[in-house]
């Protein structure tokens, strides 16, 4: 509800400011290189927007397809409606299994039914494996600000103060030593827990399979020391075959952070089998809806076709200067702009869909083509048709439509409207302070038009260029450009 307080307040933050920075310089570079590794980079683009939109067209068919596959490979299918549901169904398998201790790799639906709180209510510990996610855990729950780098927004010096704050250790300021510090924390915890949780990236329709992408092994070891694994994820990220994931895979990495491929990619199908060292147990899937089935009902279905990439954002101008905190919810930048208003209530998430400059670098860069700008704009034709705007933004909206539909009054009124903005310019040409409009002038300045109307000086530069085309003769006689045609197609003939 308050993006643009918290926006205000992220840009004056000089520590998030800083990070933000460093930050930009790494991914975009990364990915403009990476994909030029394929030979055909719009092609593959085109080949994973139309897998992820037949999911999604039968959604129906593939779910249930994917439950009995991992039904028949020794796992549990379990399926949650709200958030609510999945934390109850996590709790319920952890008292079977007398769990006491949980470890978790990263997981956005988790994060959206706030299970880890659950979970130390239930008088449980979790401890999150994910360095990102891990950083923030101890930092009293702090949210995550990026799909694909939770703590990006953290400092190296945030960071080791942290860690000499919680682990009791002597402070250390290089990277590396900070990272085989909380390997050696983690690694007691893999070795002691009792079930883990993870994510999802994909559900493997074909064979009953999750696969999860990471960079660390901590969803490996997370997945495979336990005895009971929990896979949480939404409907939406069901796929026919492990040929789809193939296909996906050439451009999840390369979106992401500029990687060919990640360290880790795990597969990961039913439980293990007699003589099997590695594997789990117990499985089980909680497959969620939370929302998207209505979402999948709506005019804004193509978002589901999202693979959590995280290329939105960071290509995103507004993003790249807000940060991921400024959304409010989960999923920050423009595919969070367009989910949170369907998960949360458009009533609930009023600013977000005008937490976009509609450049469309977000629809470019998207893997699976989904034309993100649009989408958005459909939100903000949801508010305005059931008057969640202000009142005075609705009758100026609703005066301009009437105006633009009258060629002759839209003409004369914007021929005043040049000539009035041009007297607001400084000497510079610059406008400084935007009469009923200092939202766009508070933080930036405006250059003043030229006090005339496009079509003026269109017709202006035709006639200077050509002065006798538009010459008319006042007895009807043709232009002495008329003429000229004339005589070269007599010439011709």
């Amino acid at each position: 509800m308050y993006f643009k307080e918290r926006a205000h307040a992220k840009l004056h933050d000089a520590q998030l400011q800083a990070s933000l920075a460093r930050f930009q310089g790494k991914f975009v570079p990364a990915r403009k290189t990476a994909i030029t590794e394929l030979d055909d980079f719009e092609g593959t683009r085109d080949a994973a927007a139309e897998i992820r939109q037949r999911a999604l067209d039968d959604l129906d068919v593939w779910l249930t397809i994917f439950d009995e596959n991992a039904r028949a490979r020794g796992a549990t299918v379990l399926y949650a409606q709200t958030p609510a549901e999945i934390n109850a169904l996590v709790l319920e398998i952890a008292q079977r299994h007398g769990v006491r201790k949980i470890i978790k790799s990263k997981s956005m639906v988790s994060e959206e039914s706030g299970l880890d709180h659950a979970i130390e209510a239930a008088g449980m510990t979790v401890v999150e494996t994910d360095l990102g996610e891990y950083i923030l855990q101890i930092n009293n729950y702090e949210p995550p600000s990026h799909i694909i780098g939770p703590a990006l927004h953290k400092s190296r010096e945030e960071v080791s103060a942290l860690f000499e704050a919680r682990h009791g250790t002597p402070r250390k300021d290089a990277i590396d030593e900070l990272c085989l510090e909380a390997r050696g924390v983690l690694r007691t915890h893999y070795l002691t827990a009792d079930m883990g949780i993870s994510g999802g990236n994909f559900f493997v329709a074909e064979t009953g399979s999750v696969v999860l992408v990471t960079n660390e092994g901590n969803a490996t070891l997370t997945t495979t020391l336990p005895k009971v694994h929990v896979a949480i994820s939404g409907i939406e990220k069901v796929v026919p075959t492990l040929e789809d994931v193939a296909t996906l895979m050439r451009l999840l990495p390369r979106s992401a952070t500029g990687q060919s491929i990640s360290n880790y990619v795990d597969i990961l199908t039913g439980v293990k089998d007699r003589g099997e060292f590695h594997g789990v147990e117990h499985m089980y899937f909680i497959v969620v809806d939370s929302g998207r089935s209505a979402v999948l009902g709506s005019d804004v279905r193509q978002a589901l076709r999202c693979i959590r990439c995280g290329a939105c954002m960071n290509h995103c101008p507004v993003y790249q200067n807000v940060g991921g905190h400024a959304y409010g919810w989960v999923y920050p930048g423009p595919i969070g702009i367009v989910l949170t208003p369907m998960y949360v209530g458009l009533d609930n998430a009023l600013d977000l869909p005008y937490a976009s400059t509609m450049c469309n670098q977000c629809g470019v860069v998207c893997p699976v083509k989904i034309p993100l700008p649009d989408l958005q704009r459909k939100l903000r034709e949801k508010e305005f048709e059931r008057d969640l705007r202000s009142w005075h933004e609705r009758v100026g909206l609703k005066a301009w439509g009437w105006l633009a539909r009258r060629p002759a009054l839209y003409g004369v009124a914007t021929r005043v409207g040049v000539r009035m903005l041009r007297t607001l310019g400084d000497r510079n040409g610059m406008i400084r302070r935007l009469p009923f409009g200092s939202g766009w002038t508070d933080e930036r300045d405006m250059p003043a038009p030229a006090g005339r109307t496009f079509r003026e000086q269109y017709k202006a530069r035709k006639a200077a260029s050509h002065p006798d085309a538009l010459a008319v003769s006042v007895q009807g006689k043709p232009s002495a450009s008329e003429a000229r045609e004339g005589s070269r197609k007599e010439t011709l003939g």
